[in-house]
Order: C-alpha cells, then sequence, then structure tokens
C-alpha cells in the first residue's frame, strides 16, 4: 500500500510538473499589444506557424487619434495651434466632434510626396495648394472607437479674433 502511495504521488508530481510546463507554453504564445487599439488588417489565421519577427497584424491605437485636414494655402494664414474644431464625420451625421488645432505642415502635401511635380516645360499654371493641419480629437474613448482611418470628415475651425468676429475656415478631408 505505501508502495502504491509513493508511486500516486509521484504520478501526481510528474502531473504537477506538466501543468506548469503547458501553462508557460500558453504564456510564451500569448500575443499582448504594446497600446489600446483594434485590429486592422489581421495577415494570419489560427493555426498557422508564424516566424519571429513576422509581421502578425497592424493595431490602430484608438488613445491618441487625429485628422490631417488639408487647407488651402489662402486659408492657413488664419489657422494656429490651439485653435478649437468643429468635426463632421460622414459616416456620423448625428454626430459632431471637437478638436484643436495641433500643428501645421512646414509645407504643402505636394512637398512631401513621394514623386513631387516637376514642371519640366517652363509654363507656370498655379494650382492653389493644400496644406496639411494636424487635429488632435477631444472625445471620449467611445466617440473615438467610432473613427476609422480614411473617413471623410469636414474640419471647421473657428478663427475668432481678438475682437470676437468669426470667420469661419472649412476643409472637407479624407
Amino acid at each position: 500500500l505505501f508502495e502504491q502511495i509513493g508511486q500516486t504521488r509521484a504520478q501526481a508530481d510528474a502531473a504537477r510538473a506538466q501543468l506548469e510546463t503547458a501553462d508557460l507554453t500558453v504564456e510564451s504564445t500569448l500575443l499582448r499589444a504594446g497600446k489600446a487599439g483594434r485590429v486592422g488588417d489581421l495577415s494570419v489565421r489560427v493555426g498557422q506557424f508564424v516566424q519571429p519577427g513576422q509581421r502578425l497584424m497592424t493595431v490602430v491605437p484608438v488613445s491618441a487619434i487625429y485628422v490631417t485636414a488639408n487647407f488651402k494655402e489662402t486659408q492657413v494664414g488664419l489657422i494656429r495651434p490651439g485653435q478649437s474644431v468643429r468635426l463632421e464625420v460622414d459616416a456620423l451625421p448625428d454626430l459632431e466632434i471637437a478638436g484643436r488645432v495641433d500643428s501645421i505642415s512646414p509645407g504643402t502635401g505636394a512637398e512631401f510626396s513621394i514623386l513631387p511635380p516637376e514642371n519640366a516645360t517652363g509654363n507656370f499654371t498655379k494650382v492653389v495648394q493644400r496644406i496639411p493641419v494636424r487635429i488632435a480629437i477631444k472625445a471620449p474613448l467611445e466617440v473615438r472607437r467610432l473613427l476609422v482611418p480614411g473617413m471623410s470628415v469636414v474640419a471647421t475651425v473657428d478663427t475668432r479674433n481678438a475682437a470676437g468676429e468669426l470667420e469661419e475656415i472649412s476643409s472637407r478631408t479624407q
């Protein structure tokens, strides 16, 4: 009987060791994102083998989201960082979102494109350029979760001067 008890204890110890090994294996296969967000592009399937360093998915953060509105160069002269912005999202017509001008790009969108336009002919055609303005979104998390990169937005900047006279500037962005 003592021999059977000893064997049973040895089997229980072996089973505990296997359980601990299984727990460590599960823990080492669990993936955690560095920031809270939504999976935007899943490129693997359940059961698929992956390699170290392989991209598995894209996580779009929901905490620090922003809008890049492309205003005409003739409008940017009145825009300053810190001004309040009203955002209307086409996909969410009953919702008006508050924002704040975060920064104004130091150049037009064309200057930062991969292939900037060049005028090799020497002819000059004046085209109003667009200047990217970054707008920080001031909204609760449940509203930010409704927003998806690439949505069409109308951004209206409050450009009130010191006398309180209002000249609103709007930009449609996508």
